[in-house]
C-alpha cells in the first residue's frame, strides 16, 4: 500500500514531553513518536508498507531533547501503520550520502561508552503495542541480524541492512473493553498458573463440555471450537472451568511477544515457555486466533473481560531480568545482534563486562537487564502500567526477580561479590510496590536467580514465591521429618515474612512451570528429560526434587497426590498449583519441557473425565506416539469420573467458603481470641511434637471469624496413628464442638471421593486413627451447650505445655510463635509467653 503520511510542528518537537511509544492524539488525530537514545547523534523514524519485503516509504530525522528522547509528530500515522528506526552515534556519525548497506561514516563498531549504532539496522519500538513478527520467524535471515565483523554470508554483518526482515512496530488503537477488575482480597486468592497455549490445544479440548458433562460441579462447559484451540480466545472459553474448580487467579506465562520458532502448533526447537522476551509492550501475536494488526491486542483484553466476567483476575508472569536480544556474537565483543533495545543505548539497558561484554550472571541467557539505569527502571514501571491500565491486568510475578533489586553501575563491572548485591529497597522495587498498592494490583517475586536466593527479603508490600514452602512440604509429605520445617511454612512463614505485610504475601506451592508436575512428583525419583517425542527431549531441570516415585504403589501415589494439594490449600498464605494438577497430568518425568510444544505437554482434558487418566492415549489420532507412562492407574471411581478432580474442587472450594484459611495475620497467643490460630500436638493432646515426629496433629482455631474450627491429622509414616482427641471438663467453656470427619486421603477413601459434606461427614469422639502416609481433616460443627460443656481442644487447661509443664518452644521460630493455647483465666503462663514473643 501507499502510506499518506506527513510531518508536523517539527519545530516544537525538541522542547516536547509526549511520551514514550507510538501514541494517537484523540483531538487531532495526529501520532507522536518517541524513543530513549541518550548517546544518539542521529535517529530516522521509518514508515514501511509492509512487515517485510520493503523499503521505507518515508524516513523522518526525529529530534533530540534535553532528556535523551527523540521526538517526532506525524499526521496519518493511524492504527495497523508500520513503523522503525535508524540510530546514528559517535562511532558512526550521520553523513549525507549514506543509503542503507553502505559503510558511509562508519569509524567503529561501538563508541568510547561501549554502545552499539548501526544505521544498517532497522530498529523496533522497545514500547511498541505490537510488533509485527519476531527475528526467529525469518529462517536463515536471522544472521543478517548480526552486527559488527561478524561474517555474514562472506562479509561484515554490519554492511547488511535488515530493513527486509526486520520487525516492525505497530501503531494501535484499541477501544475493547477489558472488563471490570475483581479486585479480591490478596488472601482470598487461589493462583492457578496456565500457558495459553498448553491450556486448549490438546485436541481434547474440543470435547471439554462433553467429557466433563458427567462431573459434578462441571456440568455446562463450553467445548472449544477447534480453530481456537491454543489461543487466547480459547483460554478464555475456560473461564466457567476455572470457577468450577475454586479458582480466583489465572496467571498466564510469558505473553510478551517472544522469539520463537514455534508457531500454533508447530512444535519448532526452542522457547515454548516464552521467557525470551522481545517486546515488553506487546501481546504474542502467535497465542491469537485474530493475527491481523491489532487482532491481538482485541482478543487478550476480551479474554481478560471473559475471566473478569466470571469474577477471575490475571496476573502476567513477566521477564523483565533479560531480552530475547542475546549476547556478543561469535564470543566477539564489537558484534551483537540487536532488533531494538541494545540499538539504542546498550549501555543503559545492559549490563556490561570492563571490556563491553554483555553477561548474563543472574540470568543464564546471554544478558542481563541494567536497573542501575533510569531508562531501564522506567521500561518495566511502564509496561506494568500499560498491562494494567490498557489491557486489565491484576497482577504480576517478576521471573528472576532479584536482577530488578541490583545496581550493577555501583560497583566495579567484574567485582562479582559486589554486583551480586541485593538491595531490597532498589527505587524500582520501591516504586512498583507503591503504584502496585495504590491501583490494587499485586506484584509477586519469583524471588531467586543464579546469582542469590531472596526468600523473605523483598520490601514489604511484594508478594514471593515461597521456594521455602515447597521444599519444606515436598521433605515432610515424603517422610522426611523435618517437623519444624513443616509447622513453620504451614503456618505461614512468619520468620521470613514478618515484615511483608501478612502471610499472603507467601504465595505457597509445591509445584511450577518448570519442574514436575504435581503427580510426577509423587511418582518419580528422577527427572527423565532426554526420552523421545512427544515428552523430550529437553535439556536442563533440577536434579534435586525431593521426589519419591512412592514404590511404585499407584494407590499411594494418588494418597500422596491428595497430600500435597490440600496442604497446599489448608497452609496459611495464598495457594498456587500448576494447570493440570488438579487431575493428575503427567508430563512422563520431564521436569524441564521449556522448549516442549507438543500434544503430550499440552492439557488432554479427556484425562479430567478419566477414572484411569493415564491410561487413555496420548492422541487417539496417533496411536502410535508413545504413551503416559501409567502413574495413576485404575481409580476406585465410576468410569468417566477423575476423583482427584473431584478432590481438588471440595478442597479449593473448603478454602473458599472458609474464611479460617484466608487470613492476613498469624493468629493469637491463646485460643478464642481475634484471629485464627495454628497450633501444633503430637498424637497425644499434653505432648507436643518433636523433631523429627512424622505425625502431627494440627488444630486451627477460627478465633473471632466467621469460620469453623479444624484438626488436621498429619501421619507421614508407614503405619496406622491414633490421634487422641480427648475432651476435658472446663466450667468456664463458653461453647461446644462435635468434630466431624470431611477429609480423609487415605485409600480407602477413594471410593468415596475422600472427602464429604458435613452433612455425610462421620461424627467423631474420642481418637481418630489415620492410615499411613495419609492426612484427616476435622471439621467442627457447633452444637447447643451441654449441662457440662467441654473445652474444644483438650488437655492442661488449653494450655499446650511440655513435659516439664512450660510452654512448649521450637527453636527460634517459637521465640515469635509460641503454642499457648487458651487458658480461660491468666496464668503465670502469660509472662513467659510475652517473654518468648
Amino acid at each position: 500500500m501507499t502510506l499518506s503520511l506527513t510531518p508536523v510542528d517539527e519545530g516544537t518537537w525538541a522542547q516536547a514531553d509526549w511520551p514514550l511509544g507510538a501514541h494517537i492524539d484523540p483531538a487531532s488525530g495526529q501520532t507522536t513518536f518517541a524513543v530513549a537514545a541518550p548517546r544518539a547523534t542521529w535517529v530516522t523514524l521509518e514508515f514501511f508498507p509492509a512487515a517485510r519485503g520493503a523499503d521505507a516509504e518515508l524516513s523522518v530525522p526525529m529530534a533530540a531533547g534535553a532528556d535523551g528522547v527523540w521526538r517526532a509528530r506525524v499526521e496519518g500515522a493511524r492504527h495497523g501503520t508500520l513503523y522503525g528506526f535508524r540510530v546514528w552515534g559517535e562511532n558512526w556519525p550521520y553523513q549525507d550520502g549514506w543509503t542503507p548497506g553502505s559503510t558511509v561514516g562508519w569509524l567503529a563498531d561501538r563508541d568510547e561508552q561501549l554502545n552499539h549504532f548501526n544505521p544498517n539496522k532497522v530498529l523496533f519500538d522497545p514500547y511498541a503495542r505490537e510488533v509485527t513478527h519476531n527475528p526467529m520467524s525469518v529462517g536463515p535471515q536471522r544472521a543478517w541480524f548480526g552486527s559488527g565483523p561478524v561474517d555474514v554470508d562472506g562479509r561484515p554483518g554490519r554492511t547488511i541492512d535488515t530493513a527486509h526482515i526486520a520487525p516492525k512496530g505497530v501503531v494501535v488503537e484499541d477501544d475493547t473493553s477489558y472488563g471490570t477488575h475483581p479486585r479480591h482480597p490478596e488472601e482470598d486468592n487461589a493462583i492457578y498458573e496456565a500457558h495459553v497455549k498448553n491450556l486448549t490445544l490438546h485436541p481434547s479440548s474440543v470435547r471439554l463440555g462433553d467429557l466433563l458433562a458427567g462431573v459434578p460441579g462441571f456440568e455446562g462447559l463450553p467445548n472449544i471450537p477447534d480453530e481456537l484451540r491454543g489461543t487466547y480466545a480459547g483460554a478464555a472459553l475456560m473461564a466457567p472451568y476455572l470457577t468450577a474448580l475454586g479458582v480466583t487467579v489465572i496467571e498466564l506465562l510469558p505473553v510478551h511477544e517472544t522469539d520463537s520458532d514455534q508457531v500454533g502448533a508447530t512444535a519448532g526447537t526452542t522457547n515454548h515457555w516464552g521467557y525470551q522476551t522481545l517486546a515488553f509492550f506487546a501481546p504474542n501475536r502467535d497465542y491469537a486466533f485474530d493475527k491481523s494488526l491489532g487482532g491481538p491486542t482485541r482478543e487478550f483484553k476480551q479474554m481478560v473481560k471473559a475471566f473478569h466476567d466470571a469474577g477471575l483476575e490475571v496476573f502476567l508472569d513477566v521477564v523483565y531480568n533479560h531480552s530475547s536480544e542475546g549476547g556478543n556474537w561469535g564470543g566477539d565483543l564489537d558484534s551483537a545482534g540487536f532488533t531494538t533495545l541494545g540499538g539504542f543505548a546498550t549501555t543503559e539497558y545492559y549490563v556490561l563486562t570492563a571490556e563491553g561484554g554483555l553477561i548474563d550472571g543472574a540470568t543464564g541467557t546471554s544478558n542481563q537487564m541494567n536497573f542501575s539505569s533510569d531508562i531501564t527502571c522506567a521500561l518495566v514501571l511502564d509496561s506494568l502500567k500499560h498491562w494494567h491500565d490498557t489491557m486489565g491486568v491484576d497482577g504480576f510475578r517478576f521471573d528472576l526477580a532479584p536482577v530488578l533489586g541490583r545496581r550493577p553501575l555501583d560497583a566495579e563491572a567484574e567485582d562479582w561479590e559486589a554486583q551480586r548485591r541485593f538491595f531490597p529497597e532498589h527505587p524500582l522495587l520501591r516504586d512498583a510496590r507503591t503504584w502496585a498498592a495504590e491501583h490494587h494490583v499485586e506484584v509477586i517475586a519469583e524471588a531467586w536467580d543464579l546469582w542469590g536466593y531472596e526468600v523473605g527479603n523483598f520490601p514489604s508490600g511484594w508478594g514471593e514465591w515461597n521456594g521455602r514452602f515447597r521444599d519444606a512440604m515436598r521433605g515432610y509429605l515424603k517422610g522426611d521429618g523435618n517437623t519444624d520445617d513443616f509447622m513453620a511454612f504451614l503456618n505461614g512463614d512468619w520468620l521470613h515474612f514478618n515484615d511483608s505485610g501478612g502471610p499472603q504475601k507467601s504465595v505457597n506451592f509445591v509445584t511450577a512451570h518448570d519442574g514436575f508436575t504435581m503427580f510426577d512428583l509423587v511418582s518419580y525419583n528422577t527427572k527423565d528429560n532426554g526420552q523421545p517425542y512427544p515428552f523430550g527431549p529437553s535439556d536442563g531441570g533440577s536434579d534435586n526434587n525431593i521426589s519419591w516415585d512412592s514404590g511404585g504403589d499407584q494407590a499411594l501415589r494418588r494418597t500422596r497426590w491428595r497430600n500435597f494439594w490440600l496442604v497446599t490449600f489448608l497452609a496459611r498464605g495464598v495457594p498456587m498449583v500448576v494447570s493440570g494438577d488438579e487431575y493428575g497430568r503427567t508430563q512422563n518425568g520431564n521436569n524441564n519441557p521449556w522448549s516442549l510444544n507438543t500434544v503430550g505437554i499440552w492439557n488432554n482434558w479427556a484425562q479430567a473425565g478419566s477414572n484411569a487418566p493415564t491410561q487413555l492415549p496420548v492422541d487417539p489420532e496417533q496411536p502410535d506416539l508413545p504413551g503416559y507412562h501409567d502413574v495413576v492407574g485404575q481409580t476406585d471411581a465410576p468410569p468417566g469420573v477423575n476423583p482427584l478432580l473431584q478432590f481438588a474442587r471440595y478442597v479449593a472450594h473448603l478454602r473458599a467458603r472458609q474464611v479460617t484459611f484466608r487470613q492476613r495475620t498469624w493468629g493469637d497467643v491463646s485460643l478464642g481470641g481475634e484471629a485464627v490460630s495454628y497450633v501444633y500436638f503430637g498424637t497425644s493432646l499434653d505432648d507436643p511434637p518433636r523433631p523429627g515426629d512424622r505425625q502431627v496433629a494440627v488444630a486451627i482455631d477460627s478465633g473471632s471469624t466467621d469460620g469453623d474450627d479444624f484438626w488436621i491429622l498429619v501421619n507421614m509414616f508407614d503405619g496406622p496413628a491414633t490421634f487422641d482427641l480427648g475432651e476435658w471438663e472446663e466450667q468456664h467453656a463458653t461453647r461446644n464442638h462435635d468434630w466431624h470427619r470431611i477429609i480423609d486421603t487415605a485409600p480407602w477413601a477413594e471410593a468415596e471421593g475422600n472427602c464429604w459434606t458435613m452433612d455425610d461427614a462421620l461424627h467423631v469422639t474420642g481418637e481418630y486413627t489415620v492410615e499411613p502416609w495419609s492426612i484427616v481433616v476435622l471439621q467442627a460443627r457447633p452444637t447447643e451447650p451441654d449441662a457440662e460443656p467441654h473445652v474444644l481442644w483438650g488437655r492442661r487447661g488449653g494450655v499446650q505445655v511440655g513435659r516439664t509443664g512450660r510452654p512448649y518452644l521450637r527453636g527460634l521460630v517459637d521465640r515469635y510463635l509460641p503454642r499457648l493455647r487458651r487458658d480461660p483465666a491468666p496464668t503465670s503462663l502469660d509472662a513467659t509467653t510475652q517473654e518468648a514473643r
